[in-house]
């Protein structure tokens, strides 16, 4: 397993730890509640072994207990990524797009789906660039790069939707991206009809729920409906 290092900059100090990456990551994103170092020393410079002062770590952390420091310095601070660990990351955000497109994408001109082949071959001639962040957000952008290159159409779900007043400030940015129109009523809660695509509906659905706490209503609109 790679090791990598996690550093982070406090009363103008660099504190740096070496660390198995996937463990780190996962500890990070809360994956796991607790991770471990390759050592028990904090560095000032861990490519010259230069070990942290026990004044300076409790000046800058608090504490000077290694765990606790080790767990503050992954969450709070950067854990650096391998070129490998990045080109694996880009390879696997490549094939959920081109997955995704093959499943939900057709032709409109024939009603047909495009193969994955057809679908890797657009991108590239499109110079799509691909980013590590969650599909919903950078589809719409992608689509309407490739729809130069080949006839292409996402397959949609339309949904009205009320939400209470108390929710619509958290939820507008996730019903936002999808939204066709929007009217706030009276009580000041917001009735939009959005159009998410098909393989992303049951997703929206479980944020729009779990931000609102099951209390937005929703009715499919069935195509040919207003």
């Amino acid at each position: 397993m790679t090791n990598t290092i996690a550093r982070i900059k406090k009363t103008g100090k660099n504190f740096e730890i070496i660390v198995k990456l996937d463990d780190a990551l996962k500890f990070k994103k809360g994956e796991t509640a607790s991770v471990e170092a390759e050592s028990d020393r904090i560095f000032t410079d861990s490519k010259k072994g230069l070990a942290a002062s026990d004044s300076d770590l409790q000046s800058a952390f608090g504490t000077t207990d290694t765990q606790t420091i080790i767990q503050k310095i992954i969450k709070e601070g950067e854990v650096q990524l391998t070129q490998e660990h990045r080109d694996a990351e880009q390879e696997k955000k490549f094939k959920q797009v081109v997955d995704f497109l093959v499943s939900n994408g057709v032709d409109p001109q024939t009603g047909n789906p495009h193969t994955a082949e057809r679908i890797k071959s657009a991108l590239a001639q499109a110079h799509v660039n691909i980013k590590n962040v969650p599909l919903e957000i950078q589809i719409k952008d992608i689509v309407t790069a490739i729809s130069k290159i080949i006839p292409i159409k996402i397959e949609t779900k339309k949904v009205k939707i009320t939400i209470p007043a108390i929710h619509t400030g958290k939820v507008y940015g996730l019903v936002n991206q999808y939204k066709e129109s929007e009217r706030w009523l009276d009580d000041g809660s917001l009735e939009v009809v959005v159009s998410v695509p098909a393989g992303l509906i049951m997703d929206f659905y479980d944020k729009l729920n779990n931000t609102t706490h099951g209390s937005a209503l929703t009715e499919e609109i069935k195509q040919g409906e207003d």
